[in-house]
This record gives structure tokens, C-alpha cells and sequence, in this order.
């Protein structure tokens, strides 16, 4: 169901570097550093720390779930958008996640970002 969070952190380097020791000694690792942004985990990316300008005290939260298809993904979009979501992104294929990854954004009622995700999407899917 879960297929990746992220939570956002008003000083990323402090909360990188905590991370990076605390997961650490768990058997995860740092495998994706955007600068802004900073994936957790062993195979992939599971865990996230993120930031951004002008945050606030009241920071969303980013919540993946796996979607079995392209389509199913597409689905989630229009079913949150019908529901009055916020398009964050439309439904598209993010190759500089990986090639495959197929995903779309939407805010829900109260402000957090969700993401439908679909690992094994086609180029043609896009």
C-alpha cells in the first residue's frame, strides 16, 4: 500500500545528518540527494526528508501509494480531482526517478501531498 513518505524539515543539513547517522544504524543508507530533497532506504527510496522556501510551522506530509498500472494511476488523479483535490502534478512518466517510475500528485483536504505511483509504466505510457 505504502510505497514511499517524506516529511519536511525547516534545516535540511541538520536533519540530513541525523538521519543519515540514525537510519544508518539501522542497515538503510542515503540513496537519492536532490539537494532539496533526500531519499532513505536499502533497495530504493522509502523515507524522505525534504524542504523548501517560505515553510511554514504546519508542514505537509507526502504519502506514495503503489498503484498496479499507468491506469490505475491515471484513475487516482481524476478520482481526487472529481473529489476537489489540487493538481500538484498531472499524471506522467518522472525518468529522473527512474525510468518506469509513472506517478501524479494531488493535495488532499487538508494539505497533505499524495502520490499514486506505478514502478513499471512504459515510455509510451507518458
Amino acid at each position: 500500500m505504502i510505497d514511499h513518505f517524506g516529511i519536511n524539515c525547516s534545516d535540511l543539513p541538520r536533519s540530513a545528518a541525523f538521519y543519515d547517522r540514525v537510519l544508518g544504524v539501522l542497515g538503510h543508507e542515503r540513496l537519492m540527494d536532490f539537494e532539496v530533497a533526500i531519499g532513505y532506504g536499502t533497495d530504493k527510496p522509502e523515507f524522505w526528508l525534504s524542504t523548501f522556501e517560505g515553510m511554514g510551522p504546519n508542514r505537509e506530509v507526502h504519502v506514495a501509494f503503489t498503484a498496479p498500472s499507468a491506469e490505475a494511476v491515471r484513475e487516482f488523479h481524476a478520482a481526487a480531482v472529481e473529489l476537489g483535490a489540487e493538481t500538484l502534478h498531472a499524471p506522467r512518466l518522472w525518468p529522473e526517478y527512474h525510468p518506469g517510475y509513472f506517478g501524479a500528485f494531488v493535495r488532499d483536504p487538508d494539505g497533505n501531498n499524495l502520490e499514486a505511483v506505478c514502478h513499471t509504466a512504459e515510455p509510451a505510457a507518458g
